[in-house]
Order: C-alpha cells, then sequence, then structure tokens
C-alpha cells in the first residue's frame, strides 16, 4: 500500500485522548487514526446501501403498480432495467 504523510489540525484535548487509547492498544498514532477511519467508512457504506436499497423497492413498488394496472406492458420494466444498469 502507498502511504501518503498528511498534515491535520485537532483539538490537544483530542490528541491526548487519541494518545492514550492508542498507547492503551500498543499501536502508534497513524495506526490508530486510520483504525478510526476505516471504522468510520465502514459504517457510512451500510447506510448509504441502506438507502439505495429503500429508493429501489420505492421504485420497484410504483412500477409493480403501474404494470398491474395497464396489464401486459412491460416497457416499464424494461425502462427501469435500463435505468439500472446505467447507475452501475
Amino acid at each position: 500500500m502507498d502511504n501518503k504523510r498528511i498534515q491535520i489540525r485537532i483539538p490537544a484535548s483530542l490528541l491526548d485522548q487519541v494518545d492514550t487509547i492508542a498507547q492503551e492498544n500498543q499501536i502508534n498514532r497513524s495506526q490508530f487514526i486510520q483504525n478510526c477511519i476505516q471504522v468510520y467508512i465502514m459504517e457510512r457504506e451500510p447506510h448509504c446501501l441502506q438507502e439505495k436499497l429503500r429508493m429501489g423497492y420505492q421504485i420497484m413498488a410504483e412500477l409493480n403498480l403501474k404494470l398491474a394496472e395497464e396489464g401486459d406492458d412491460y416497457s416499464l420494466l424494461e425502462d427501469y432495467e435500463r435505468q439500472l444498469a446505467e447507475a452501475e
């Protein structure tokens, strides 16, 4: 992995907490911050996925109602599948 050096500013009290927790876990400050960032990203991803699923279910519910009302017209379904393919 190609590591990059960055410079950030954080309050001294927060840095004290970082150093204390890093020392307790026998890791350095950089590793602790990397771990925190990774956890934050992992926690956000399910939320984004849940939101996409919620939107998809809403779209499918509307599509199913239209299909039920219009009978055998599958152009709506084809349009939806095309939109899904383009979104990926």
